[in-house]
């Protein structure tokens, strides 16, 4: 991968971005650099991932039930069929999904085009103690609204110090952001598009639009590159995964946010009553017995 470091102490570390020197086109999105080499090892680590991820969050949501401030949230940004819907499945899918808010970013609506482009993106931060995850989010409005020339290049490039700020925001207020590119070649997602026309229960998910979009795919991987690059820092690191593999690709972003969780160490808050006291009323005053 071109943005590990040199000693990679983590999973985490051999996805990060590296702003110095990071190049898209040199990682390969069919790589599988750490972890399983297998569909089948990957499946079997996802079982034990899984367990642990639903026992930290569980600890998070009771932290913020006590009063916590702290909170995930998980972005994933890629090129059509790379994967974000079958991310949420397959990773969200493994904690309860009580403690999930999840929010889906669209075209945006006339009403939010008449705020700030981080108005919605605000909206749907999520509350403390939970996990929120974002399918697409604020990148938009540096990648589309650049590819399709929607704004001036002066606007879409102040963004980029915006989004940095707003993160820098989020950190601030016990937000822990987790970035997460779903890398994908052009020639897996012509397969993945040719699937969902010939099965008659995918073609819900395809639109004739997909082919314009696809026909700059080359423009999209040079706004990726700088949206990386600028956007990523220590308050809110990208991470590149290879997604042409979605066995993969799932469990780099569960592994990832896994990592998050653990260095986070969520707590379960102290009761405020005592529980000896609360047994003992149970037992000998029990209203029922």
């Amino acid at each position: 991968m071109a943005n590990k470091s040199p000693q990679v102490q983590s999973i985490s570390d051999a996805f990060r971005v590296n702003p110095d020197g990071f190049d898209l086109a040199k990682v390969d999105p069919d790589a599988t650099p750490v972890g399983p080499r297998s569909k089948t090892e990957a499946a079997a680590d996802m079982v034990k991932i899984g367990a642990e991820l639903d026992a930290l969050q569980e600890a998070l949501y009771a932290e913020g039930t006590g009063g916590g401030q702290r909170r995930v949230l998980l972005v994933l940004q890629g090129m059509d069929t790379s994967g974000k819907g079958g991310t949420i499945r397959h990773v969200a899918g493994l904690v309860n999904p009580q403690g999930l808010r999840i929010a889906s970013f669209k075209k945006p609506t006339r009403a939010e085009l008449r705020h700030d482009f981080l108005w919605r993106i605000r909206r749907q931060v999520p509350h403390p103690g939970y996990i929120g995850v974002f399918d697409r989010s604020h990148y938009e409005d540096v990648l589309v609204a650049r590819v399709d020339n929607l704004v001036p290049s002066t606007e879409w490039r102040r963004r980029y110090r915006q989004i940095n700020a707003f993160e820098a925001e989020l950190a601030g207020q016990g937000v822990t952001v987790v970035k997460c590119f779903l890398h994908i070649s052009p020639e897996r997602q012509r397969e993945r598009l040719i699937a969902r026309l010939e099965d008659p229960l995918k073609r819900w998910k395809y639109n004739p639009g997909d082919l314009e979009v696809r026909s700059k795919f080359s423009r999209y991987q040079l706004a990726y590159q700088d949206a990386l690059v600028k956007c990523s820092t220590p308050d809110a690191p990208w991470f590149v995964v290879p997604s042409d593999r979605k066995w993969y690709r799932n469990w780099v972003v569960a592994s990832v946010l896994l990592e998050t969780l653990r260095d986070l160490t969520p707590r379960y808050p102290e009761p405020t009553y005592d529980p000896q006291v609360e047994l003992a009323r149970l037992r000998e005053a029990d209203p029922l017995r």
